[in-house]
Order: C-alpha cells, then sequence, then structure tokens
C-alpha cells in the first residue's frame, strides 16, 4: 500500500493491527480499512491544534463516499456518522445505526482509503424515562454492528435528568469508545446554553468517572435550512470551552449546514471544538441542489430547490424525487425523507450520474476540511496517536477531579435547581 500521506506502510499495518477495537476486528477480520474509536479522532486534532474534521452524516452512501475520498485526498483524520432520527428504529434514511460501519468498511477497502475513521451514532436521543430502559438494550446493538462512537443526547431533558441518564448509560458504551454528551437543544437563538449548565453536566459525570471526548452545546446553531441571522455564537461556545478547560473536554459543533465560513474557521481557531457535523448540505450537494458557498439549498421564488443539470442524478430522477415530495406535502427541510424511498433508485443510476454524486460531495468536504477547518494532514497525527498507545483504547482524557459524595442522585437535584436555565420553546428539534 503506497502512502503519499507520510505514514509509512509499516506503520500503517502497525495501526491496522493494534488500532481496531475488538467489535471492529470481530465484523471485518480481513480488512484493511482503518476504523478506530473516535477518541483516536479527537486526539488527532488536539495533536494539531485550532482544527476540527467533519463527521459527515451518511444519509445516503453517496454522501459516506464522497467524504472518505474527500479525506484521503486532504490526508485528514475523520468521522462518519447518523443520527437517531435519521437511521435508527424510526429511520428516514436506508443508511442506518445498523449498516454504516459495514458500508463504510466496505468503502474503504474497495477504494484504497487509508486515513482514520471512526463510526458515530450521533444524536442518541433520551426523550423521556422509558427512553432509558429502551437504549440499555438498543446501545450494545450498535457496538455489535461497527460503532465506535457514540452521542448521549438527553439534552432535551432537565439538566438533573440529563445528567442522570448520561451516568445511567454510560456503563453500556465501551470504556475504549468516542463518548460526546450535550447540553442544550439544538434550536438556534432560543434556549441557549450556559457556562452553568455545561460545567454542572461535565462536573457531574467526572465526579462519576465519566470523562466525555466532547460536549455539543446549543450556541446558536439550527438544523437543516435555516439560515439564522445570528449563526453559532462563538464569544459563548469560546467561554463555556474555557470554563470547561480542565475536564480536557473538546467541543462538538452541531448544525453547520448553513453556517458561514468565517464563522466555522473561527470555531475551529478560538475554541475547544474538535468536531463539526455536516448532514444537509452534503444531501443538497449529493442531489445536484444549487448550493451557496456554505452549502445551503438555495431555492426559486416559489420555494423550489434549483437542480443543476450537469450535478447530482438525472434530471428525470429529480423530477420524480420532487413528484414523490409534492404527493406527499413535503416542502423544504422535509425533503431529507426522500433519502429512504430513493436510496435503491439512486444506486440504480449509470456509473457516470453515481459518480457525479460523490464527486459534487467529495469537492464540497475537501474544501472545508482543507480551506475551513484546518484539518489537513492530521492522518499521521491519528495513527501516531495509536502507535504511542500501543493500543485501540486512549484512555480518558481527564481525571477525577469532583468528590462523588457531592454528586450523588439527591445531590444532583438539589444542584439542579440552582441552575438558571432556560430551555427554550418546546417542539420537535430532532435531528
Amino acid at each position: 500500500m503506497s502512502h503519499h500521506s507520510g505514514i509509512s506502510s509499516a506503520d500503517f499495518e502497525k495501526a491496522l493491527a493494534v488500532g481496531r477495537p475488538p467489535n471492529i476486528v470481530k465484523l471485518f477480520p480481513n480488512s484493511k480499512a482503518l476504523i478506530v474509536s473516535g477518541k483516536v479522532i479527537d486526539r488527532a486534532m488536539i495533536a494539531k491544534g485550532k482544527c476540527m474534521t467533519i463527521a459527515a452524516s451518511a444519509r445516503n452512501s453517496f454522501g459516506a463516499r464522497g467524504a472518505l475520498k474527500a479525506a484521503q485526498k486532504a490526508n485528514a483524520a475523520i468521522i462518519i456518522e447518523i443520527a437517531k432520527s435519521e437511521g435508527g428504529a424510526d429511520a428516514y434514511c436506508s443508511v442506518s445505526f445498523w449498516n454504516l460501519a459495514l458500508q463504510v468498511d466496505a468503502m474503504c477497502n474497495e477504494m484504497g482509503i487509508t486515513i482514520p475513521v471512526a463510526i458515530h451514532a450521533d444524536h442518541y436521543g433520551i426523550k423521556k424515562e422509558k427512553d432509558i430502559e429502551a437504549a440499555k438494550i438498543e446501545i450494545p446493538s450498535l457496538f455489535e454492528h461497527g460503532m465506535t462512537s457514540i452521542a448521549i443526547d438527553a439534552s432535551h431533558l432537565p439538566d438533573a435528568d440529563n445528567l442522570l441518564a448520561n451516568i445511567e448509560l454510560s456503563g453500556y458504551v465501551p470504556s475504549w469508545s468516542g463518548y460526546e454528551t450535550e447540553v442544550g437543544e439544538i434550536k438556534g437563538k432560543a434556549g441557549l446554553s450556559t457556562v452553568a449548565e455545561a460545567e454542572f453536566l461535565i462536573q457531574g459525570l467526572n465526579a462519576n468517572g465519566i470523562f466525555p471526548d466532547w460536549i455539543a452545546l446549543n450556541n446558536g446553531t439550527t438544523h437543516g435550512l435555516e439560515a439564522s441571522d445570528a449563526g453559532i455564537q462563538v464569544e459563548l461556545t469560546s467561554q463555556i470551552h474555557s470554563a470547561l478547560e480542565k475536564y480536557k473536554i473538546s467541543g462538538a459543533q452541531h448544525g453547520t449546514s448553513g453556517n458561514n465560513f468565517d464563522r466555522l474557521r473561527q470555531i475551529a481557531e478560538k475554541t475547544h471544538t474538535t468536531k463539526a457535523n455536516v448532514a444537509t448540505a452534503l444531501q443538497m450537494v449529493s442531489w445536484g441542489l444549487k448550493v451557496n458557498e456554505y452549502g445551503n439549498a438555495i431555492q426559486d421564488p416559489d420555494g423550489n430547490f434549483i437542480k443543476m443539470s450537469d450535478a447530482g442524478p438525472s434530471d428525470a430522477m429529480w423530477e420524480k424525487m420532487v413528484a414523490y415530495a409534492k404527493d406527499k406535502g413535503w416542502k423544504g427541510g422535509d425533503y431529507k425523507k426522500l433519502n429512504l424511498p430513493f436510496e435503491n433508485k439512486l444506486l440504480g443510476l449509470t456509473a457516470a450520474e453515481r459518480d457525479r454524486m460523490t464527486k459534487g460531495v467529495e469537492d464540497f468536504v475537501y474544501n472545508l476540511l482543507t480551506n475551513v477547518f484546518n484539518c489537513s494532514d492530521t492522518a499521521p497525527l491519528a495513527v501516531e496517536a495509536i502507535l504511542k498507545a500501543g493500543s485501540y483504547d486512549m484512555g480518558p482524557k481527564a481525571q477525577r477531579l469532583e468528590d462523588p459524595k457531592e454528586w450523588t442522585v439527591e445531590k444532583i437535584r438539589e444542584k439542579a435547581l440552582k441552575i438558571d436555565s432556560d430551555k427554550g420553546p418546546a417542539g420537535n428539534y430532532d435531528d
């Protein structure tokens, strides 16, 4: 295997031998794909500094394929993910929690992808008490199918319940896995996360011997198409990350589609963010829709998306997709629901059309990785981290600083009452 990447073949083989977690080795015993824990990716970004990588949502297989090709070209370590709403039990995508690793592994072997990749279950949402019991059964199944990282997202619940859900479920996540936690739902300008909320969550986890790799905040972004005038609040993010510095936690930036590049550069430069989720933009680009430079789909005066004839699937296929959406009454952001009924139809197109769909995503992601996220040449740093640890398990970044006696269930409930927090309006803020 030749490596233009600054990784010698011998180092790559060593990393392959020790860096793949046990679930991956079991699933893909003969693979040459370097699928690693989310922790490895985070460490590579920290080693470079002032950079973050893409967590590319594989709503369709073209998104995953394009992102992998871009990362190989940029020599960048990346994350491929799917969220519970996208690929969980009630999925609107055919790529799911249970087949994502399978697809990524096959693609890496097929295309000769040698950069390290983590497979992340994003927004594993806990919205009510009974979700916790169901999660205890479902989460192990995700790891049995090749996840190497997960986001436990109980941010919809009150602060105490969010913390307690994380404590209860963390035991179902392998200790070597990437772990993301979340405070404040992602809903734009409403219900912004506060320093006090973030500290409460991370201190409470720390006291219980849980050391997440990432925290996701509501720092002003929205999911999907809504470009807000405020967008990501860099200052607020930096403030919260500074307050959490001693707990050595990185940031995960959600809802990047539609945010301008300057703001995303600032997030990479001025905060401890190492992971930036991109979903909607990749989907739109793969379909050959006209997007602005930030990946936000442009609509004509009648609110329709604009399909470019020289990009994405054939115009005839796009017309079928539009007709299907119209029939269902889907507009704007609801177009994401086209992923499930159309994946097999898109996979059945000519090689030229499929390549075009992949190429659109590849070019878009390559620009993000190299010009916006400052993530080029992080692949060797990820391999270095594996070789230094001599293992797939990086161990925690932090150590216990908080007193467990101060963080019993009773005391957690007491402390939570003192936090002044605004969850913003209720509503469905999935994704």
